[in-house]
């Protein structure tokens, strides 16, 4: 769930402005699974504007803070939120950790960079939710080396079905700065798109496996 509708419009204002997210319905982008898509997002590039940076670190900081008050470490899902999760940690004066999507191969064979205790309160830091799948691999890690997760916070959603489905099977809260229904109202309403645009935005995000088909 959105922390707040208006923290929700002004991260998608600004993740627009910057290009981190680009819509374009009329000539959708391929994915790496192979879906056509009228959305990409890359939340990687918030890490090339200091001041966009900077809101969303102290937004996120607060939110976590807000929520959970201060936990024993924050642990952000690489490769995405490696940046972002360890700005959150400097910005709280928390240790920080990473998790890998599986352990190395080679050296000491982590999944989990960092050091950790067992027992310890983890907020987890994921810069994109599609599916969960990769962000939920993360908390499992966590999980098994012992670590009490206590959520997670994420710059971004796509608002798929399927990703509430998983994090309500996995037990872990989700919540996020921005989400897709506040990203189309926003872009709407600042004229990035118009309302024929939308209406195939929506249609996408209803159903990307059929949208994807026609």
């Amino acid at each position: 769930m959105i922390f707040n509708k208006d923290i929700a419009k002004k991260t998608a204002d600004l993740l627009l402005q910057i290009k981190a997210i680009k819509l374009q319905p009329n000539d959708p982008f391929t994915w790496a699974s192979g879906w056509k898509s009228p959305i990409y997002c890359d939340n990687r590039i918030v890490l090339s504007y200091p001041p966009i940076r900077n809101y969303v670190r102290e937004t996120m900081a607060r939110q976590i803070e807000e929520l959970y008050g201060k936990p024993d470490v924050i642990a952000g899902v690489a490769t995405g939120a490696i940046g972002i999760g360890a700005l959150v940690a400097e910005y709280l004066n928390l240790p920080f950790v990473y998790v890998r999507p599986e352990a190395k191969k080679h050296g000491r064979q982590n999944q989990i960079e960092g050091y950790i205790e067992k027992g310890q309160t983890v907020v987890v830091v994921e810069d994109l939710i599609s599916t969960g799948k990769s962000s939920l691999n993360a908390v499992k890690a966590l999980k098994e080396a012992e670590l009490n997760i206590k959520g997670m916070v994420a710059i971004f959603t796509y608002g798929f079905d399927i990703a509430d489905k998983n994090f309500d099977k996995a037990d872990v809260e989700l919540h996020t700065l921005g989400n897709y229904e506040n990203l189309l109202e926003q872009a709407l309403e600042t004229r990035y798109i118009t309302q024929a645009q939308q209406d195939i935005l929506a249609l996408w995000n209803a159903n990307p496996s059929e949208w994807n088909a026609n």
